[in-house]
């Protein structure tokens, strides 16, 4: 069983900046795939950014060039640094992770880019 924990969400401005973490319960966490997905009011969830155990990335197309996804493998943690923040970044961002067909979500964590 993982439990992931998000923070980092707040209120910015346009063309601002945000981190988001996720922090993870568990063991073998650098064996799992995970990433950062988002949901807007009205709107399917959708994946943001994903990270595997090997480092590789991926992202969405919306967001490439702006955000970077990490993890630190040492402290359960993966990252989502956000910059050049649109207005239409605007949804809760989720943490995910992913290992032997069994899928964890966190509570998600509110991103609004509002001036």
């Amino acid at each position: 069983q993982v439990q992931l924990v998000e923070s980092g969400g707040g209120l910015v401005q346009p063309g601002g900046s945000l981190r988001l973490s996720c922090v993870a319960s568990g063991s073998a966490f650098s064996l799992y795939a995970t990433g950062w997905y988002r949901q807007a009011p009205g709107r399917q969830r959708e994946l943001v950014a994903g990270i595997i155990s090997d480092g590789s990335t991926d992202y969405a197309d919306s967001v490439k060039g702006r955000f970077t996804i990490s993890r630190d493998n040492a402290k359960n943690t993966v990252y989502l640094q956000m910059n050049s923040l649109k207005p239409e970044d605007t949804a809760v961002y989720y943490c995910h992770a992913y290992r032997r067909s069994r899928a964890y979500w966190g509570q998600g964590t509110q991103v609004t880019v509002s001036s």
